[in-house]
């Protein structure tokens, strides 16, 4: 890593490789990288177990309830501690709890477990530690790189945490079917987290320290912010109400062991799917970045993300299913490049961590809330009825929102301010990684 400090002038080749110059940012996409297989294997062999409990997709929602619950309560105060304390220590903090919370299921899961109150106990604590987690690491990122390169960090960053999420669920299902049971997926969980620490404790940043005022009014602050930024706005509520209404994951289980009868196997590649479709799609956009027409590309990748989860509903072949499920994937990878690259770039660095909890709470909600969602409507309507009208309620969503908010339809993506590439350049190359202070960042 110490070499890449020595590349020269990395704007020059242009091929979106070049934010791997810098050891503070390839470092993060390390311990982001290992989070998410972490925590991805182990919500395959939450999802196995607890529908081997219950047989129940209400259940299965309840899962997403667990998780989403503490964010949705928490949102305010996550928001502000990621713009108060140094955001790397805060961030290691919650790979530590990630770590044992993996520690506490492999715990409860020893012998037989005949009650899943458990395992909603610990995913509440674990929806805790994500709340916490999510706007300190995203709000770490613009400290990381130039301006002038972000879109390019976030496309790669979603591609190696897609990657991620194509490795976790692969590797959760494999390692349960295998070993017959959960025990080895939640240790090897908990082993990846805590070397993810590892790779985190050597992340320096720059950037401005924040302000340290703790009152109601900053504390709102980035709720009001994202209420007058409209395209802002547009592009987090589109992801919110697409995905929960069309968010078929929760599900999978289902799929898997009554609808294309594969067993855990079948389900770590179904849950792999999406994202090996969206970290193809993230490396397409690491080095073709969106600028021009950015929110009418969204727009149009939501609406397919709705087409192919209908056709993922309906299908009763298993490849037909992975097919769709890998579209389903690529086409909301757009959305979360664009709306991250807007999020990001549009926010003051004093208020990104308030303004990031905010989106954070609407990403959870689309996919926590998302799952107990399609649980409910499931339990009501059937399975594959409620996978087909949450893809149909996408498209309805999509045709809503291009009308509503012309500002996203006609939005391109920011590129960065100018005047700010050369002293961030110049500082996040440095090999002593800057002032302390800033370091600390």
């Amino acid at each position: 890593m110490a070499g890449a400090q020595n590349v020269s002038n990395p704007s020059a080749s242009g091929s979106g490789r070049e934010v791997f110059g810098y050891p503070s940012f390839v470092r993060y996409l390390g311990a982001r990288s290992l989070t998410v297989v972490a925590l991805q294997m182990q919500s395959v062999a939450v999802g196995w177990q607890v529908y081997e409990i219950t047989h129940s997709p209400l259940a299965l929602g309840l899962t997403g309830l667990a998780q989403f619950l503490p964010g949705i309560l928490l949102f305010l105060v996550s928001g502000h501690a990621a713009d108060r304390i140094a955001r790397r220590k805060l961030m290691m903090a919650c790979f530590g709890a990630f770590a044992i919370c993996s520690g506490s299921l492999l715990y409860v899961s020893r012998g037989e477990l005949n009650s899943v109150r458990p395992i909603y106990a610990i995913l509440v604590a674990l929806g805790v530690a994500r709340a916490f987690s999510g706007p300190a690491t995203r709000a770490l990122v613009p400290l990381l790189v130039p301006t002038d390169q972000f879109a390019s960090a976030v496309a790669w960053e979603a591609s190696l945490v897609q990657t991620g999420t194509v490795m976790g669920p692969a590797a959760g299902g494999l390692l349960y079917a295998l070993f017959r049971g959960p025990a080895v997926v939640y240790a090897t969980a908990m082993a990846t987290a805590i070397v993810a620490i590892a790779f985190a404790a050597g992340i320096k940043a720059r950037g401005p320290l924040a302000s340290r005022d703790v009152n109601m009014r900053s504390v709102l602050t980035g709720l009001r912010y994202i209420w007058r930024q409209k395209v802002i706005l547009g592009s987090v509520s589109l992801d919110l109400f697409a995905v929960l209404l069309g968010g078929a994951v929760a599900l999978l289980p289902v799929f898997a062991s009554d609808i294309l009868r594969t067993g855990p196997w079948g389900l770590g590649l179904l849950r792999a799917a999406p994202g090996a479709g969206a970290a193809a799609m993230a490396v397409l956009l690491a080095h073709r970045p969106l600028r021009r027409r950015a929110g009418a590309a969204m727009l149009w990748c939501v609406a397919g993300f709705g087409v192919f989860t209908v056709v993922f509903g309906i299908s009763r072949s298993f490849v037909l299913s992975l097919v769709a499920l890998l579209l389903v994937g690529a086409s909301d990878m757009v959305s979360v490049v664009t709306r991250g690259t807007l999020v990001q770039l549009s926010t003051p660095d004093e208020m990104r961590g308030r303004v990031n909890a905010v989106e954070m709470m609407f990403i959870g909600a689309s996919n926590e809330l998302g799952g107990f969602e399609s649980g409910i409507t499931a339990q009501w309507f059937g399975t594959v009825p409620a996978v087909v009208l949450g893809g149909l309620g996408a498209l309805v969503v999509t045709a809503l929102w291009a009308w509503r908010f012309p500002e996203l339809r006609n939005a391109a993506t920011p590129v960065g301010l100018p005047s700010q590439h050369t002293q961030q350049q110049a500082a996040l190359r440095s090999p002593d990684g800057g002032d302390t202070e800033m370091a600390e960042r």
